[in-house]
């Protein structure tokens, strides 16, 4: 088992959870500078898309696994049902310098599951086992990981989670719920616990991190200490919250308006900087989570809502800010 920089990590590990067009490489930035976590994820990338698509396509995909040095530890993660593309992007994440691969196994996008990848692979076990292992042919050296869930349809945990330590990876991260109940229910957290107790048996090595409703650092060392787990991952919780992992978890209340608002300008130059090839609506998505909870924020708001590119937003912010 390579285990990399996992080794040196200090426990309990809070990681940042990987979410397709959130934690794109821009706003990676921004919360390495103001609330860096242990581990940081990438969005997940197509494996056949980066082996496949024509040299355009190509140079969007690589444009996502774009980082900084200040992000280290920083794992790329990939999803594919095709154990030889894996293996190639795993020999490509080696040469762009990531400190680990990770493997997407619980996404329920419909079309990634359709290709067999994401939580598809919960169907197909040997499958699964054959993708990882080829992912860790092309790794050699680098920590290769896993991002899954309880099951498929049903809680399947005692029958699907030894199939994957059986591989000795380096990382498990479990979100406590299955592809059936997306996140409509609460997070069962005491599975977390009967994953350590299998990893323990059969993969001790390995580290188990629990996932799913996770809404600060405080509640993550909980859950944690009392499942038995190696650390947790934070997703939902970092919205419009780059400070989520700074002094243990530095609530937004302590953030001044000025100093929230300005960090959010500097997230949308950087959005409009590092990706170009996106359209600037992602952005938008993150201004509902910045710009609320104070009087004026509604307004301000629906004029962010109509900028079109980052000098606006500027011009709006400024404006705002001269006039509270």
């Amino acid at each position: 088992m390579a285990k990399g920089f996992w080794k040196e990590c200090k426990k309990p590990i809070m990681a940042l959870a990987p979410m397709a067009d959130v934690t794109d490489p821009a706003f990676r930035a921004v919360i390495a500078r103001y609330g860096k976590p242990d581990v940081m994820w990438t969005e997940f990338v197509s494996a056949d898309g980066l082996v496949r698509a024509p040299e355009e396509g190509r140079r969007k995909l690589l444009a996502d696994l774009q980082y900084k040095e200040e992000e280290r530890p920083i794992v790329a993660q990939f999803f594919t049902s095709n154990p030889d593309h894996m293996e190639q992007v795993a020999r490509l994440a080696v040469e762009l310098g990531f400190d680990g691969i990770d493997i997407n196994m619980g996404c329920p996008d419909r079309s990634i599951e359709k290709q067999g990848a994401g939580a598809g692979h919960i169907k197909d076990p040997d499958r699964a086992v054959a993708v990882i292992e080829a992912a860790q042919r092309g790794a050699g050296d680098t920590p290769v990981s896993v991002k899954t869930r309880l099951g498929y349809n049903k809680d399947e945990l005692e029958e699907w989670l030894p199939r994957l330590l059986e591989t000795n990876i380096s990382a498990l991260t479990l979100h406590v719920r299955t592809r059936k109940e997306m996140s409509k229910v609460p997070a069962r957290w005491e599975r977390v616990g009967r994953a350590v107790e299998l990893r323990d048996k059969l993969a001790q090595e390995t580290l188990i991190l629990g996932n799913g409703d996770v809404v600060d650092i405080a509640d993550a060392r909980q859950k944690v200490a009392e499942s038995g787990a190696d650390g947790a991952m934070l997703g939902r919780a970092i919205f419009g919250n780059p400070w989520l992992f700074s002094n243990v978890g530095r609530p937004t209340s302590n953030i001044s308006l000025k100093e929230r608002l300005e960090v959010m300008v500097e997230h949308t130059k950087l959005f409009e900087e590092m990706l170009p090839h996106k359209n600037f609506a992602i952005m938008k998505k993150h201004y509902k989570a910045y710009v609320s909870g104070f009087e004026g924020a509604s307004d301000l708001r629906v004029r962010l809502m109509e900028a079109e590119n980052a000098a606006t937003v500027e011009e709006i912010v400024s404006d705002f800010l001269s006039n509270a």
